[in-house]
This record gives C-alpha cells, sequence and structure tokens, in this order.
C-alpha cells in the first residue's frame, strides 16, 4: 500500500477488482483520488492555504469502505503529508502505524469486504499481526469495524403482488424496518434471503443503529470526532416485492453521516436522486436546499467514472462543507471534458444537470403556459394491471378496445364496458398512448436518445393497461396534433430534464407546455415560438433523437 517501489512496477490491484454487485460497486482508485483532491482544495480555501494531509489531529472515517481505497489513499496522503520519511525508515513505520491507528478509521460492509479493506491498509487481514503496518493496533480488527448486524423485521404475513413494469408475479414478504430489505424476495419461484444465518445479511450497521453517534462512539471511542466522513455506500437494497421495488439505501448513509457533525462529508451517489428514485423526493429536496453543498460532480454516463459499470442516470459525488453557505461549484463530466459552472441548487424542484439545458428551459417556462400534465393521465389509469389477462381476444357486443402488452408487443384485446370502476368518464377520449418505461435512462448522458417511445393513437372508446400513461382529447384531428408535438425534439427534451432512470411517470412531463391541437407541430414552429437560438437548437438536436410520426414503436 505505501511501499512507492512496488506502485512503481505493478498495477494497482484495486483497479482489477470487480464489484460484488449493483449494490456494492468499488470505487476505482483515480476515481477515489479525484474526490480527495476537492477535498483538498476546500480545506485549503477555508483554512488559509493549510494542507488538510499535514496535519496530524484531522481524523477520516469511511463509513462504508469496501476495498479499502479511500482509506488506502488518505494514509498515502497523510504519509507524504506529514514528512515522507524513507521507505524502510523506523521514523516511517512510526508514521504509518499512528496513522493508521489516531487518523483513519471505517466500517466493513461484509465480511468479505472488511477483510479486503484491512489488507489493502494494513497488508494484513489481522491489523494485529506481524505482518500489518500498525503493529499497535488494540484489535484485530483495528480500525476496520465490521461485525454481524441483523435486520428489524416488520411484522405480517406474504402478500401477493405484480411488479408494475415488468408484470412479473412477487411474493412480498415482510421487511426491514431500517433499511426496507425484503426478509424473502420470491421473483417467479425464486427466492432470495436476507435471514440466513449462514449467509450476508447486508444489514449494515451504520443505518441500522439507533444513534449514529452512540453508535461510532461505542466503537472508536467517546472522545472520537471525525473531521471528515468520505466513502462509496451500497445503493440499494433489494425491497421486500423484489421486481422494480428495490429501495435506495445511499440517503440514510448520507442522512447518518451528517448527524455527525463532520466539517467536510463526500459520498458518491447515483445521480437518479436529482430528478427522480423511488422514495427520495424529501432527500432531494433536503439536497438541493442545503447550501452547505459545496460541489458537485457529475458523470451522467457512469463509464466515465467507472469502467465497464452502468448505472442508470450517471454517478456523481458531492462535497459538503459545515462552513460553506452559498451556490454550489457544479462540474458535469461528458465525453472526457468537463464544464463547470456556479448553480443554486434548488432554482426548481429537479436538478437541471446542464447550465445550456437551464437556459432553454427558463425561455420555454417565461410565458407561464399551462402544464401538457393538464390533459395526461396518471399511472394505472384505468385500475388495470400490467398481466392482467381478464380480456376477450374477440369482440363481443358492449366491448371495448384494451391496449395491454406482452413480452414487447403492443396489442389489443376487449373488455365490457361494464368492468371499468376507475375513470371510466375517459373511455370516450381519444388516447395517444407512451409507455410508461420508455428508451434509454434520460438524464442527459451525452448520447443521442429518442427518451420516450413512440407514441399510439387509441381511438374511442377504449382503455388500456398500467403498462400505458396517456394524453386525452376529444377528436381524431387532435389525437394526431398531440402526436405530432410528442414526436419533436423539443417535447422530448423538456422529458428528458425530469426523466434520469428509464420510467417517466406523470410528473416526468411537468415542463412540458400545453399547445393548441389545431395544426401539425415541427421543431421548427417551437424553435421559432420560444426563440431558442442556434447554438440552443444544435444542443437539443445533438441529443435528442428524431422519430418518425405513426410508426407502430416498441412498448
Amino acid at each position: 500500500m505505501l511501499r512507492r517501489d512496488r506502485q512503481n512496477r505493478a498495477p494497482d490491484v484495486l483497479n482489477t477488482i470487480a464489484s460484488l454487485s449493483s449494490d456494492e460497486i468499488f470505487t476505482p482508485p483515480e476515481f477515489a483520488n479525484k474526490m480527495l483532491e476537492t477535498l483538498t482544495e476546500a480545506w485549503a480555501a477555508n483554512f488559509a492555504g493549510a494542507s488538510i494531509w499535514a496535519n496530524p489531529n484531522v481524523t477520516f472515517l469511511d463509513p462504508a469502505t469496501k476495498s479499502g481505497i479511500f482509506l488506502r489513499e488518505i494514509t498515502r496522503r497523510l504519509v507524504e503529508g506529514q514528512g515522507n520519511p524513507p521507505e524502510g525508515s523506523d521514523e516511517r513505520k512510526a508514521l504509518v502505524d499512528r496513522v493508521l491507528t489516531k487518523q483513519v478509521f471505517g466500517l466493513g460492509m461484509t465480511t468479505l469486504t472488511s477483510l479486503l479493506a484491512r489488507r489493502s491498509i494494513y497488508c494484513s487481514k489481522d491489523a494485529t499481526s506481524r505482518h500489518s503496518v500498525a503493529p499497535s493496533s488494540l484489535s484485530r480488527n483495528g480500525n476496520v469495524w465490521f461485525e454481524r448486524t441483523e435486520h428489524t423485521w416488520s411484522k405480517g404475513t406474504p402478500i401477493r403482488t405484480v411488479d408494475p413494469i415488468s408484470g412479473d408475479e412477487l411474493l412480498t414478504y415482510p421487511s426491514c424496518t431500517a433499511c426496507g430489505a425484503g426478509r424473502k424476495v420470491s421473483v417467479d419461484g425464486i427466492i432470495r434471503r436476507f435471514d440466513d444465518p449462514a449467509g450476508e445479511t447486508h444489514a449494515y450497521a451504520f443505518i441500522h443503529a439507533d444513534d449514529s453517534q452512540e453508535f461510532v462512539q461505542d466503537i472508536f471511542g467517546a472522545e472520537m470526532q471525525f473531521d471528515v466522513i468520505i466513502g462509496n455506500p451500497p445503493y440499494q437494497m433489494t425491497g421486500a416485492g423484489g421486481g422494480t421495488n428495490d429501495a435506495p439505501i445511499y440517503q440514510k448513509f448520507i442522512d447518518r453521516a451528517k448527524a455527525l457533525h463532520p466539517r467536510f462529508l463526500s459520498m458518491v451517489t447515483p445521480s437518479r436522486w436529482m430528478a427522480g428514485g423511488r422514495g427520495l423526493a424529501a432527500f432531494r429536496a433536503e439536497m438541493l436546499g442545503d447550501r452547505r453543498l459545496r460541489n458537485l460532480v457529475d458523470y451522467p454516463s457512469s463509464v466515465e467514472a467507472f469502467p465497464g459499470v452502468d448505472v442508470a442516470g450517471g454517478i456523481s459525488y458531492f462535497l459538503w462543507d459545515q462552513a460553506h453557505d452559498g451556490p454550489a461549484e457544479v462540474t458535469t463530466v461528458r465525453g472526457g471534458s468537463s464544464v463547470t459552472s456556479m448553480r443554486v441548487l434548488d432554482e426548481f424542484d429537479v436538478f437541471v444537470r446542464d447550465a445550456v439545458a437551464v437556459e432553454i428551459l427558463h425561455k420555454v417556462r417565461a410565458g407561464g403556459e399551462a402544464s401538457i400534465t393538464s390533459i395526461m393521465a396518471g399511472d394505472t389509469p384505468f385500475g388495470i394491471a400490467t398481466n392482467f389477462d381478464g380480456f376477450h381476444t374477440l369482440e363481443k357486443p358492449g366491448d371495448i378496445a384494451l391496449h395491454y402488452n406482452r413480452k414487447g408487443s403492443r396489442l389489443i384485446g376487449y373488455v365490457s364496458r361494464g368492468s371499468i370502476r376507475k375513470n371510466a368518464h375517459w373511455i370516450d377520449t381519444w388516447k395517444i398512448l407512451i409507455p410508461e418505461a420508455g428508451f434509454e435512462h434520460g438524464g442527459g448522458d451525452g448520447r443521442s436518445m429518442r427518451v420516450l417511445s413512440t407514441p399510439l393513437i387509441a381511438s374511442s372508446p377504449s382503455v388500456c393497461t398500467q403498462t400505458y400513461l396517456f394524453f386525452h382529447v376529444g377528436s381524431e384531428a387532435q389525437a394526431v396534433s398531440v402526436e405530432t408535438y410528442i414526436s419533436t425534439r423539443l417535447f422530448r427534451f423538456l422529458v428528458s430534464l425530469r426523466k434520469i432512470t428509464q420510467h417517466a411517470s406523470r410528473d416526468t412531463y411537468s415542463w412540458v407546455p400545453l399547445q393548441s391541437w389545431d395544426r401539425t407541430w415541427t421543431d421548427a414552429d417551437l424553435y421559432a415560438k420560444y426563440k431558442l437560438t442556434s447554438d440552443e437548437i444544435d444542443y437539443i438536436e445533438s441529443v435528442i433523437k428524431p422519430i418518425n410520426v405513426g410508426a407502430k414503436g416498441e412498448a
């Protein structure tokens, strides 16, 4: 770890380790050091140019250590910053030992990752062994703590449910009250358990403890106060229902870390919290409104940050500074280049990631037009689940058309009008259907995207399953006009600003202005209406693909 001659001759082993799962993604050394550089600059700005690495009293905690990369690189920087004694010297050995026992601390995620982290920083899985570079450690764990933690299960019996997007039949078992993990998850008969006494529980102690301050003091001592908390926490837990019910948990690590009152907090997260994410509305509002957020570095394409890892919506990291009170420095890294600007993060209810997009949005919203959501139905508009099979394949007297999806194909069945109990007043409208699960992630990762699946006009009378959202109008001519509007790049660009994952709810369309439905809409008309510049037009057309109106499309 700290032997430079070895590092100069061999590749960094932590660059070669594959992530264990989508829940536990290892941080590449290069990325970890970018985060540490951001911290270095902020500390120097706050403390009259002083180096954080020269300070023998600053303490660091990684509350979600996996490979040990943050602790290893922090230790390396502290040793170099505090004199960098010659390799093999007694002075260097003593310095390394003091740094590892007094300044650097971590919480392991699992048995395996805690062993890996200790091996990375102590050169031994046992911090007290003769091979350890921290011989004064008081326990085998050193300062990388891990103990098996159990979930706190809610009471109840399994409930049969249906995944709203895939249509898979699921069994929902009691879940953990702290993190939302399912005690057992059954998806099409395959069961995964988190209560197996012989396996890992993935019940992360930091977010399961009743009081995080008491928790770390019990482990590391009553006087412990961390100056810097940094890490890459697990992103999600498989929810009690499985399927698309996976629950994000990284926000829980952030909340618990703030409760420890550090000077600085820096964490990696999926970027989807900026505009979406299940159950993240309150967290998003708190983050965007927190003027202590000093830096936000966003990678819309996650592979630019973590090679080979595709995280829907991208990856980002932030630096939270207890002493900061003002706009944040936002850096967007796309295609190998970066753009930085000062931003007020809570200008909107979601975060618009690109400064050019902000200017376009300002122009579109300047007229105060109503949103197209005023003619849009929400989730499960007629109360018919995605996997509903109680329809007729042949039309009977009194039936109406049911638009549904099976294995990627758009199909039509028939149901009796009287069977529709929810929103029956929409049966006799013309509808423009759009699948909730659309093309690509959205979120502006630099690729040219369609954003939405091709719209489909459903004549009156008709209904649809949960697969679809729809716009409703009074005539076929109006439906065709809406369809042309949806096909424009500007329409789909405005949707993309709020669509950071594959799924698009009704709220995702809220920035799209309502138009009149008496004409064929084109991008040229819309660009002129909202007075977009040639550079803004070029930007939109570089990130949004054209689509063909009236094409059959994919589901």
